[in-house]
């Protein structure tokens, strides 16, 4: 069946004609392999992702069934059909399994994360994975692959196909939650900043709503801060050019001691700091803040600052899941971000409907003056539920939380697992305990989101899983998440909140006048104060959908420059062919620059940039030349005339014009890999600095496009210097195999 359906389609016919008999097909496949048949809700979810709906469907719905549909129909074109899922776990798993099915239906599937021990992937390997007609992946190897891709030097080193379309799995968490966090390669170490250490100390004698201000997960020096940093640094001027690093490290260091904390961004293990995913909890291994700001991190908790490496490529997800003409995702909490996610993926979401009536049941939250009293409360009704023997699973918001619950609880002698970043590794082990009967699971978000808890044996009856949540989240998708654990399709279950003033989303100190405010005292309803810390929760919704906002619109201006390179860097990896002509022009714009400059002042200056960018022998026994320094254009004529002697000395030496082409191709793509670093580098650091400049009135996102915009005129500058450097200066030649040999000045 599946060579008639490509036959159809290769003789005009559209997917959309296909999908009845495609689906119905792939429905019977389901069913035969694996033993189950999609529901009708399942055939409707599969319909909206595959017309590039983002589709909520609640947990237990069976997602990784309702995906064959649309993989399978997308797949028949032989383009690029790709699941991105949450973990690497879950990719090779539904690689694995569904795979049986689309081997069955005569196409190939194949998982792009490599397996618990195993090897990373060579490039051959990469290119026999992605030429497969269905790939399941991860966010975070397919974003890196896509960077990797961009480097290579050669074609036929290129692994990934034209994209095409993609389902993204708990898409709301990748769009949203992780959209902020950028994917980026480093390189060798750069030139390791003393200026850390003091910039961390000169942080900590700053006075809050004195010396700086917070607001909206930003922060920044006041104008008495920045006279006071004037004055201990001794400089003139916080904010110019020569000063940018002491005003970098000074951001850095105030960003890591106000808007990053302990047990909820970050964790240190064995003397290292480890990221923590803000959406799921896990640990972000190899993953390192940019610009500086993991060792600023690492300085605050007095560890020894790493390497700060050298940024080479870098992408967000909003930009490359943007560069598939056709997206789609599922999710179980999708509805609550509709508009952020139309307004900045042009994407749609679209509701479906459960197999089954839910029967959970979503009992009120309860409110405390701090967290000790919320602990307590929290565990006496763990207790309580643990009596009747149903499995309870209680979600913190942090690491913290989840200690001070298993802490009471063995004083309670309450026999439970603990699952948060510190022993991911025992995730799947403890998840498929977690549904059975007298279970106790204590979990950060890391349980919240993509897990499936299945009740064991007689626990339905006693009433399903019981959630209990520790803390106000930082979103409602996070809570709905939690919640959707327990009543999967149709189950039985509960959930309750517990929340405290305390809490860092509500933020609500002892000088607030709502912090005696709680159960049985009668100076406000308990009506109110839900009202009010709900409406914490929202302003800090509002404020991350404006961060990340603000991220697109920064990501923008690195995304054109990105495009603008690798479109170059494809075309010339495509064998472009370079005509003297340009090189001859690009050699003309180089020379009149300098003679321009100040590095222009008199015959030995000629002389230096002979020897510096066109050839090692100047020609003349003495090295001058009959001409007055101020005659500007015989100078520019002898310059480009040596110019066209050099370039006809490497093409004998190459014997061909084919083979000098492609000596000329290979350096100039070394000449804008060479720019384009240090330009990603810069506009790393840049954006750090930038973030610190929230005074005066200042439009950062201005003042960040006008410098980035200046900057990238300068490699363009440093793209044509450097590619003409490598054309005449190279050692090059050819061996017996006709192989060119280059030795870069």
């Amino acid at each position: 069946m599946t060579a008639e359906f490509k036959q159809r389609l290769a003789e005009g016919e559209s997917l959309d004609s296909l999908l009845p008999e495609a689906f119905a097909a792939i429905c019977e496949a389901d069913k035969r392999i694996l033993g189950m048949a999609p529901y009708d809700v399942q055939i409707l979810g599969a319909i909206a992702l595959h017309q590039g709906y983002l589709a909520e469907m609640n947990t237990g719905e069976g997602k990784t069934l309702v995906a064959t549909m649309p993989l399978y129909l997308n797949a028949l074109t032989g383009k690029s059909t790709i699941l991105v899922t949450a973990n690497d776990y879950l990719a090779s798993r539904d690689a694995q399994e569904m795979g049986q099915v689309y081997r069955f239906m005569g196409l190939t599937v194949a998982s792009g994360v490599a397996g618990s021990g195993a090897e990373e992937f060579t490039n051959a390997d990469k290119k026999e994975i992605y030429a497969s007609d269905i790939v399941y992946t991860t966010h975070g190897a397919l974003g890196f692959d896509y960077l990797l891709q961009n480097l290579v030097t050669t074609a036929r080193e290129r692994f990934l196909r034209e994209f095409y379309y993609v389902i993204i799995d708990e898409a709301d968490s990748v769009l949203l939650d992780s959209a902020q966090t950028p994917l980026v390669i480093s390189s060798s170490p750069r030139v390791q900043s003393n200026l850390y250490g003091l910039a961390d100390f000169f942080v900590t004698t700053l006075v809050e709503n004195e010396d700086f201000e917070t607001e909206d997960k930003a922060v920044w020096l006041t104008k008495k801060g920045i006279q006071y940093a004037e004055t201990f640094f001794q400089i003139d001027n916080f904010y110019s050019e020569e000063h940018f690093e002491i005003n970098r490290h000074v951001t850095l260091a105030l960003r890591a001691h106000t808007l990053f904390q302990k047990g909820e961004a970050y964790m240190l293990s064995n003397k290292e700091l480890l990221l923590l995913d803000g959406s799921s909890g896990r640990m972000m291994k190899g993953v390192k803040l940019r610009g500086g700001q993991h060792q600023a991190l690492e300085v605050k908790e007095k560890l020894e600052a790493s390497p700060e490496n050298r940024s080479v490529a870098a992408v967000t997800f909003q930009n490359l899941f943007l560069m598939f003409p056709k997206m789609a995702g599922m999710s179980g909490t999708m509805a609550d971000a509709a508009e952020e996610l139309r307004d900045v993926y042009g994407s749609k979401v679209l509701v479906i409907p459960p197999n089954r009536p839910k029967k959970r049941k979503d009992l009120p939250d309860r409110y405390f003056r701090n967290a000790d009293r919320q602990i307590r409360a929290a565990v006496t009704e763990i207790v309580r539920i643990h009596k009747s023997g149903r499995p309870i699973l209680v979600v913190a918001a942090s690491i913290d939380d989840t200690e001070s619950v298993s802490e009471e609880l063995m004083k309670k002698k309450i026999p439970h697992n603990v699952l948060n970043a510190s022993n991911a590794f025992w995730e799947a082990q403890i998840i498929k305990e977690a549904g059975q009967k007298s279970a106790v699971t204590v979990a950060t978000s890391i349980a919240g989101r993509g897990t499936d808890i299945k009740l064991g044996k007689g626990v339905e009856g006693l009433g399903g899983l019981a959630v209990i949540g520790i803390g106000r989240m930082a979103n409602t998708r996070l809570e709905r998440q939690a919640r959707g654990r327990a009543g999967r399709q149709g189950d039985a279950g509960t959930s309750r909140f517990f929340v405290s003033l305390e809490d860092d989303v509500v933020g609500i100190g002892e000088s607030s006048k709502l912090y005696q405010c709680i159960e049985e005292k009668k100076k406000i309803s308990r009506q109110r104060l839900k009202k009010i810390i709900n409406r914490a929760q929202v302003s800090g919704e509002e404020s991350g959908t404006m961060a990340r906002k603000s991220s697109v619109d920064y990501d923008k201006v690195m995304q054109r420059q990105r495009n603008l390179i690798y479109e170059t860097r494809n075309r010339l990896l495509d064998g472009e062919e370079l005509q003297m002509d340009k090189i001859l022009k690009m050699a003309e714009g180089n020379i009149s620059r300098f003679l321009k400059s100040e590095e222009f002042a008199d015959r030995q200056s000629v002389n230096r940039y002979i020897l510096d960018n066109i050839s090692y022998h100047l020609g003349d026994a003495d090295g001058s030349v009959g001409f007055l320094m101020e005659d500007y254009e015989t100078i520019k004529c002898y310059l480009i005339e040596r110019v066209k002697q050099r370039l006809e000395e490497q093409e004998r030496k190459l014997g061909s014009g084919r083979s000098m082409n492609d000596f000329m191709r290979v350096a100039v793509l070394s000449a804008i890999d060479e720019a384009w670093v240090e330009q990603v580098d810069y506009m790393q650091q840049l954006q750090a600095a930038v973030s610190g400049r929230a005074t005066a009135q200042r439009n950062l996102l201005f003042e960040y496009q006008n410098e980035a915009f200046e900057s990238y005129d300068k490699m363009k500058i440093a793209v044509y210097r450097n590619a003409m450097r490598n054309i005449l200066l190279s050692d090059v030649f050819l061996d017996e195999k006709g192989k060119i040999h280059i030795l870069f000045p």
